[in-house]
């Protein structure tokens, strides 16, 4: 596993496709992205008593299962990520990070935008719907934008974070490292939702793939065309965790939106200025 080593991660990076920031983020950061999540669940529990599909909020579970009893007899109807509803201003803290961004500074260059496409995701025990198989984030941008054309080009890093410990039990990510270096390659429609990495490119390194278990406060960083997949939740309580992109600013996104800068000096009034300022966007 590629940890971080202050004279190399950038190196890492590179040949990798990765890199494990270990007790990165504060604990309050980590304190006030639950809470942002909690209020989700607090929004989720009204909307499932208002339509008579429960009379329990379930206040007194812990943190980690309470999403999945309220939706245990519903699975059906169990939200699979939050994207819209992160523009919460716990979350600034964690997206525009200063100690984060030096990290991706490094790798980036000067101009960060935050990516539009931010992930709140919520994988429940036993539920197939929230497993997300073998992939390239540009996979799922070769699918927005009709063709590969530039994804190669495409500057950016990709950053995720678990709000509870991820273990191999509870459906950690899996990594194969430096598969970055293959370009974007064929992926085909698994399921409704989800896309997966033609057996032919992902088969023959499979005996090299890597589980990455973080700790809540851990970062790991990785390449938007990183062959990677989340495993099933075989434990008794939600694995919590959040994934976010950042992207050099003087790029095109490729996409309608166009996401927000986190750093400039380019256009430093630009920038998303504080937590009252991200609570008052939109995604």
């Amino acid at each position: 596993m590629v940890t971080l080593r202050n004279d190399s991660y950038v190196e890492d990076f590179v040949a990798q496709g990765y890199v494990i920031l270990r007790g990165l983020l504060d604990p309050e950061v980590v304190q006030l992205a639950r809470r942002a999540m909690m209020q989700l669940v607090d929004q989720e529990a009204r909307k499932l008593i208002g339509s008579g599909l429960i009379d329990d909020a379930r206040v007194d579970a812990p943190f980690d299962r309470r999403l999945y009893l309220l939706y245990r007899e519903h699975l059906d109807r169990a939200p699979l990520s939050f994207r819209k509803e992160l523009h919460l201003p716990e979350l600034y803290p964690l997206f525009f990070n200063p100690e984060l961004l030096d990290r991706v500074e490094e790798l980036l260059g000067p101009e960060i935008r935050l990516y539009p496409n931010y992930t709140a995701r919520p994988k429940l025990p036993a539920f197939a719907g929230t497993e997300v198989l073998w992939h390239q984030d540009g996979g799922y941008t070769e699918q927005i934008v009709g063709g590969r054309d530039g994804l190669a080009d495409l500057r950016m890093v990709n950053v995720w974070t678990p709000l509870v410990p991820a273990t191999r039990e509870n459906g950690c990510m899996q990594f194969i490292p430096g598969t970055h270096r293959l370009g974007p390659v064929e992926h085909v429609q698994k399921t409704e939702i989800y896309l997966e990495i033609a057996r032919e490119f992902l088969d023959p390194l499979l005996d090299q793939v890597v589980d990455i278990e973080l700790d809540p406060g851990d970062v790991v960083l990785f390449h938007n065309l990183l062959f990677h997949q989340g495993q099933p939740n075989r434990s008794d309580h939600i694995r919590w965790s959040l994934d976010w992109r950042y992207q050099d600013a003087t790029q095109p996104t490729l996409r309608v939106k166009q996401g927000y800068l986190a750093r400039s000096r380019q256009r430093p009034e630009s920038v998303v200025r504080n937590a009252e300022h991200w609570g008052r966007l939109e995604y």
